[in-house]
């Protein structure tokens, strides 16, 4: 039943509902993508096919997400164009997901293999071409110009092949990208020494060393990356690892698989460990079957223990490290750990079903999930590459024709062999002075005069070449999504599930945390204090024979509160219990068509009493008042004081008084009060403590509840929350308009919750965080999930959430301070006052090493969160 409001004042957010028609998922892998600027222009392409919605891009993890409108996208074929437009690309949807999965994990090995292949060789040439520097005329061979023309050919030809036609295809394809920028500033300085060496008049230098050493640099920048972008990413495959393969199928009817004895060893000769069994893949069984797991075997599916008894390692899956003992009737989770006895399951979920697969999508989909405050870096990197290319030639113009008029000096050079005073091959460190030829590879087979200046045209060159290559859009394009990666990955390792870099820039912004009272400030385990039957005028016959199994007086008597009837605790011996039992055995029909923690513990006492179940059927649930069915053929309701007053039920005040402090269910049939029934919930033994905690972050912490104000009160008044944090008797569209006139008020707010109830909460919030013991509707609609019954989990979500919108914020203002401050001092704006000036070596392995220390820096987001 729906109670989201449709209209809502004009001061006030609007209320959000929750979708009951969310749009299609396709999820892709796409290779080829070599910076930001490709994963913009995958995004583009995405957006151009008929029926997609939105397209997010992950430069990290190389998936792209694409939301559609249901039936209308074919995923095959958008896959088949992302290819054919030079991004390798396969859908993610069918049954072979994890397949897949595995797939594209051992190509990305694949990948890093041929890279530290590539590298190697890349490293051998640098070695011979330094070598020449440092040894000179002592190596004549090493020396020779030719042979560092034959070095920078290979450079080219093998580790560099793949760069430059890479660059070359995306530049015809107009969607330059980092290749690109390299394969023009390696091909170009390759060209311009050739040039010197094929026309030695012209008084150029030769710096074939150049292409060699660039090109070895960006290799070396790359793995390093790759590296570390596997290690960003170890989490999340951990847990994908977790899904085991087979499963041991048996038919439990079999002697064999009575487990009722204590827990067997590992080398126990029980028939136990060799029954009559089938294996079959884990995805392949079905809800209902009966499965056997042996000590050391991961848990196949979700499922409830039938037989055994054992300890299970849910540390994965919760973060927990303490095995939990598991009995018959408790469940358990796929890809949990049996480590002491074997028991024989049935299957609950299978599939992608189970809560190890939905934890798998819920953190893909989260390192899918931009940031709001990616967009400026997405939109620069969407025209980066154009951008530095046009910089890189108004370089080449400003010096050619007027920065080498104005500043005549900076052509002056040094005698060759005594090296400049910049940024050389050698050391590569930072200096003063023109770099003139000092650098220059002696020419053996040449004899030229020495020269003391530097060709216009060259040192236009060479700048104009520095610019290309010092520009990084790897490290706009990496900033947000290898910090998402980290975050979710330890929030995963942690059972903390967060959807999206979108949450964490909320997450940073939030100022109040509002929880539900019921099942998440408290246990949820609520036990009945008291009964008080009434049963005037009413057609229930009291004297019915009924199976009492607990006949002692278990009501309270409280003054005042009979009024003009008979106590009903000094009746004689026996009646009393016969009337609070009737009453609760009434109650108990009502309240088993609810989910309700209240229900469950009125069922749960009757069932403790013996009491026999009332036939009960047409059961209709209010959410925030109570439920209704028909019992014995007379509609009945169990509910709040306000619900009754609605059905026209007068509720004396002494009553509502009396159970000051607890949560009063009434229970009325034909207008008539038969009587009332109070109930206790206890606080979660780490609330204090977490409200605490949260207080000392700076937020302010509130408690909505739908319950009576005397039992909020009592609740709050453990918490030492004040009167104005405290809001009792909200109904749960309620609930969504009181979070929405906190935003109205311009509060950032969280919302923590578990039931059914604060699912409207949950969605009208900020953000939404689920405890994953409740109820699948507010799973669902939280923004955070926690895996863990543990309530200071709400606290490490928020740090962690945090701690992770600061890493992206350092990475791209980093990433945003390199470029800014690169490309000028690449372009020789300090050249005229200074004489620094970057080598297209140097400014090569700054652009390589940009990139490496943002991934970098994401890793050290683990170090505050160590287990």
């Amino acid at each position: 039943m729906q109670f989201l409001p449709k209209t809502i004042p004009e001061n006030q957010p609007e209320i959000i509902s929750v979708k009951e028609s969310p749009p299609e998922l396709v999820t892709f892998d796409v290779g080829g993508m070599k910076c930001a600027g490709c994963a913009k222009a995958v995004e583009r392409q995405l957006m151009q096919y008929s029926g997609v919605i939105s397209a997010c891009v992950n430069l990290a993890v190389e998936v792209a997400t694409v939301e559609c409108q249901p039936g209308t996208v074919d995923a095959e074929a958008l896959a088949k164009k992302l290819t054919d437009n030079g991004f390798p690309s396969q859908s993610r949807s069918g049954e072979n997901q994890w397949e897949a999965e595995a797939t594209t994990i051992e190509r990305r090995r694949q990948e890093i293999r041929e890279q530290i292949k590539q590298l190697t060789i890349a490293l051998i040439l640098i070695i011979l071409s330094g070598l020449g520097h440092f040894l000179g005329t002592k190596a004549p061979i090493l020396s020779n110009i030719w042979f560092h023309w034959g070095l920078a050919t290979l450079a080219l030809l093998l580790p560099g092949r793949p760069i430059i036609v890479d660059g070359c295809r995306s530049l015809w394809r107009n969607a330059p990208n980092m290749n690109t920028l390299v394969a023009l500033g390696a091909v170009t300085a390759y060209t311009a020494s050739n040039a010197a060496l094929l026309f030695p008049r012209m008084g150029w230098e030769c710096f074939f060393d150049e292409p060699v050493m660039l090109l070895g640099f960006i290799l070396l920048g790359k793995t390093l990356e790759q590296q570390a972008r596997r290690r960003a990413a170890s989490a999340l495959q951990a847990l994908i690892a977790l899904q085991p393969a087979k499963a041991r199928l048996v038919d439990f009817k079999l002697a064999s698989l009575d487990l009722r004895s204590e827990e067997l060893p590992l080398n126990s000769t029980s028939d136990v460990y060799d029954p009559q069994y089938i294996e079959i893949p884990a995805d392949r069984v079905r809800v209902g079957e009966w499965l056997q797991v042996l000590p050391g075997e991961k848990i196949p599916v979700d499922g409830e223990v039938c037989e055994g008894k054992t300890t299970i390692d849910e540390s994965m899956l919760t973060g927990e490290s303490m095995p939990v003992l598991k009995q018959p009737g408790d469940t358990v989770a796929a890809g949990t750990i049996n480590k002491s006895g074997a028991v024989v399951m049935r299957a609950t979920r299978t599939g992608k079903e189970t809560t190890v697969a939905q934890m798998v999508a819920l953190v893909q989909a989260a390192q899918t999930r931009k940031a709001p405050i990616q967009n400026l870096a997405d939109t620069v990197a969407g025209y980066f590459v154009y951008g530095v290319m046009a910089i890189s030639v108004l370089t080449f113009l400003f010096w050619y024709f007027a920065g080498t008029h104005i500043w005549p000096s900076v052509l002056l050079g040094h005698d060759m062999g005594h090296g400049a005073s910049g940024i050389g091959h050698g050391a590569m460190g930072m200096g003063h002075g023109v770099l003139g030829i000092g650098n220059q590879l002696p020419i053996t087979d040449y004899q030229l005069p020495i020269t003391h200046y530097q060709s216009p045209l060259l040192l236009s060159l060479k700048l104009a070449i520095a610019v290309l290559v010092i520009a990084c859009p790897c490290a706009l394009g990496l900033a947000t999504p290898t910090a998402i990666l980290v975050g979710s990955g330890i929030g995963a390792e942690r059972g903390l599930l967060i959807r999206g870099g979108d949450v964490l820039e909320r997450v940073h912004q939030l100022d109040t945390v509002v929880f539900d009272k019921t099942g998440t400030l408290t246990t949820g385990n609520l036990t009945l204090t008291d009964y008080l039957p009434v049963f005037q005028n009413s057609e229930w016959d009291l004297n019915s024979d009924i199976n009492v199994g607990n006949k002692q007086d278990v009501c309270s008597t409280i003054d005042g509160v009979s009024g003009n009837r008979q106590d009903a605790c000094s009746t004689i011996d026996g009646v009393s219990g016969r009337v609070d039992s009737k009453l609760l055995q009434i109650a108990a029909a009502v309240e088993r068509g609810a989910s309700h923690p209240i229900a469950a513990a009125i069922v749960l006492e009757a069932q403790q009493q013996g009491l026999p179940l009332l036939a009960a059927e047409d059961f209709c649930t209010e959410p925030g008042f109570g439920v209704s069915a028909l019992v014995e053929g007379r509609r009945v309701f169990a509910g709040n004081a306000e619900w009754m007053k609605e059905q026209g039920v007068a509720v004396a005040t002494e009553l509502s008084g009396s159970l000051e402090g607890k949560t009063a269910v009434y229970v009325a049939s034909g207008g008539v009060l038969l009587g009332v029934i109070g109930l206790k919930d206890t606080l979660r033994p780490d609330a204090k403590a977490t409200v605490e905690r949260l207080r000392g972050m700076g937020l302010r912490v509130m408690m909505l509840t739908g319950d009576t104000a005397s039992a909020a009160a009592a609740t709050a008044q453990q918490l030492d929350l004040t009167a104005a944090d405290v809001l009792a008797e909200v109904r749960p569209d309620g609930k969504a308009r009181t979070i929405a006139a906190l935003q109205a008020q311009g509060c950032k707010v969280a919302v923590v919750g578990d039931g059914i109830n604060d699912a409207p909460a949950l969605a009208q919030a900020d953000v939404g965080i689920g405890l994953h013991c409740g109820t699948d509707v507010a799973v669902e609609t939280a923004q955070i999930v926690l895996m863990r019954n543990a309530l200071m989990d709400v606290v490490e979500s928020i740090e962690l959430g945090r701690a992770t919108f600061n890493k992206i914020r350092q990475n791209l203002f980093w990433a945003f301070g390199y470029n800014t401050l690169g490309i000028p001092v690449a372009a020789g704006i300090l050249l005229p006052a200074t004489g620094i000036l970057l080598s297209p070596a140097a400014a090569g392995a700054f652009m390589a090493f940009s990139s490496v220390s943002v991934v970098t820096n994401s890793l050290f987001l683990r170090r505050g969160f160590r287990a």
